[in-house]
């Protein structure tokens, strides 16, 4: 860390990724291996933003049923019947230990159209399109909009969304941290190549201990 990467705690704002029950449920059909592990270490976290009064995003994949916005890779799967995050359904909601309160389900017109939808004070739930969180979206916009200056990020599944997401982040010149036992598929060659472009890696035990002491 130097003056440029230090994060800053009271500017930042806490990003979960893909916690949706399809990935994270044991028994589901698309569940990614290590994410159901990791449920009580965010409970944990984002409690602890609640408390110091930061802002919350939930971050999801939402795929229409005839694949029209689904990603290439997986386009023709879904347009074969594969039932991946599909709007209104069970599986496409977030982990409702994850929620402010467990009776909130997505708004998924408000979401579709590239919304935020509110689920508590400074906390909302947004929908991408793509592997990465500023891509399309009003992310970027709207953390700015709050003041926010670094991205602490958890979720599911580092390969994929949540590196992308940070690699977006830092090209945006935030501060970026990374808690590395609240987020799934993480690997050590990973978080050296993170660490070389300057991002904070930490332990939800050492985020937590900071928080409080805000």
């Amino acid at each position: 860390m130097d003056a440029y990467t230090k994060p800053d705690w009271l500017r930042s704002v806490l990003l979960t990724i893909d916690v949706q029950r399809d990935f994270t449920v044991p028994g589901a059909p698309f569940l990614i291996p290590g994410t159901s592990e990791i449920v009580p270490t965010l409970q944990r976290l984002l409690t602890a933003y609640r408390c110091a009064g930061l802002p919350i995003i939930h971050v999801i994949r939402l795929y229409l049923a005839d694949g029209s916005n689904v990603d290439l890779c997986r386009r023709e799967s879904v347009e074969g019947g594969a039932r991946m995050a599909i709007p209104n359904t069970e599986g496409s909601q977030i982990v409702k230990e994850l929620l402010p309160s467990p009776s909130i389900h997505l708004d998924t017109e408000t979401l579709l159209r590239g919304k935020l939808q509110t689920v508590g004070d400074k906390e909302w739930i947004m929908y991408k399109a793509r592997w990465g969180a500023f891509y399309k979206t009003r992310l970027e916009e709207h953390i700015r909009e709050l003041g926010v200056n670094t991205v602490v990020f958890s979720g599911c599944n580092f390969p994929n969304c949540p590196r992308t997401s940070i690699y977006e982040a830092s090209e945006r010149d935030f501060r970026v941290v990374l808690v590395r036992d609240a987020i799934s598929g993480l690997y050590e060659r990973g978080i050296g190549e993170l660490q070389n472009i300057g991002v904070t890696i930490l332990t939800r035990d050492e985020c937590v201990k900071t928080l409080r002491a805000l």
